[in-house]
């Protein structure tokens, strides 16, 4: 009779009624979370610990004494870096230069392929293949079009009599320019595709009572379309302008940060100090200072959203 007590005491026993979910399973959430989580920690929390320790140390490539400690004074070289300080700046001009219309661009595509248009799944599936290029694929593409001798633009220029010849690529001038146009040109697809994501899941019955109440299309646009899409919009701005602020690749097929480095931005500055000049603790620095700006500008962007969605 004891040996059947004590079995039925060491016995598990199956969660009652009022037991929490996490209560039975102990630690249950934690190993479902795992699988996203690990990738994550190894794949992004390392390495930027890792970068943020590295900016504090001396390290460079081909040395044989140990790394030291330094402290700040990678920083303090960083604030009196002129070259670094005006690619920040060009860095910000191609930021907002490609956002900008790339948004204005999208909305208007979207606005387009909300239509009932004929063959509209066709023109869908045109307007994303930007998107699915790989970006190298993109600059080799758009460096043929600048060609001076033989590209496209060029050509089409010297038919219509408007001159050519230009090397668009290489001109102080141009090649800023050139380059946001292969930007705006490559990324307003994912923009299209979130504008247009938020049309569709605006009531049509708000644009059919709108008409009936004689608004136009802009009033209607203003008072029902706008609304509807503007978390949407805010999203999709601030991750392009995170996105296209960290560009690398294009730029670097497109130009390497040339003619007289009009066109190095931030992250291509960092990667020639890195492995270029092998400078890898001041390059850790200047991603630290990159990575600082982004946050304080995601920081002020999530707090306005917070405030606006208060108010609403």
């Amino acid at each position: 009779m004891t040996s059947v007590t004590e079995a039925r005491r060491s016995a598990p026993r199956a969660p009652g009624p009022g037991t929490a979910p996490g209560r039975a399973l102990g630690h249950g959430p934690w190993f479902l979370v795992l699988p996203a989580l690990i990738p994550i920690l190894v794949l992004s929390v390392g390495p930027l610990l890792y970068g943020i320790l590295l900016a504090f140390t001396d390290a460079q490539s081909g040395r044989t004494g140990p790394t030291r400690w330094i402290g700040t004074l990678n920083f303090q070289d960083l604030l009196h870096d002129t070259l670094f300080w005006e690619s920040f700046r060009i860095g910000l001009v191609w930021a907002v230069g490609v956002t900008v219309p790339q948004f204005l661009l999208a909305l208007g595509l979207a606005l387009l392929l909300h239509q009932d248009l004929k063959l509209r799944w066709l023109a869908r599936a045109l307007a994303i293949v930007p998107w699915a290029m790989p970006e190298v694929v993109v600059g080799i593409m758009w460096r043929i079009v600048y060609n001076p001798d033989a590209g496209l633009l060029n050509e089409t220029l010297r038919d219509l009599g408007l001159g050519g010849g230009r090397d668009w690529l290489s001109g102080l001038a141009t090649a800023l320019p050139a380059v946001i146009v292969v930007g705006v040109w490559a990324g307003m697809p994912q923009t299209t595709v979130a504008l247009l994501a938020g049309l569709q899941n605006t009531p049509r019955e708000l644009h059919e009572a709108a008409a009936v109440d004689g608004a136009g299309a802009w009033r209607r646009f203003r008072t029902v379309t706008w609304p509807a899409i503007r978390p949407v919009a805010l999203a999709i701005t601030a991750l392009n302008l995170i996105w296209n602020f960290n560009s690398f690749a294009l730029v670097y097929v497109l130009t390497n940060g040339g003619p007289g480095g009009r066109t190095r931005l931030p992250m291509l500055f960092a990667y020639e100090e890195a492995f270029r000049y092998g400078q890898f603790g001041y390059a850790a620095a200047m991603g630290c200072v990159m990575v600082a700006a982004i946050s304080i500008a995601l920081a002020v962007f999530l707090a306005g959203r917070l405030r606006g969605g208060d108010r609403a």
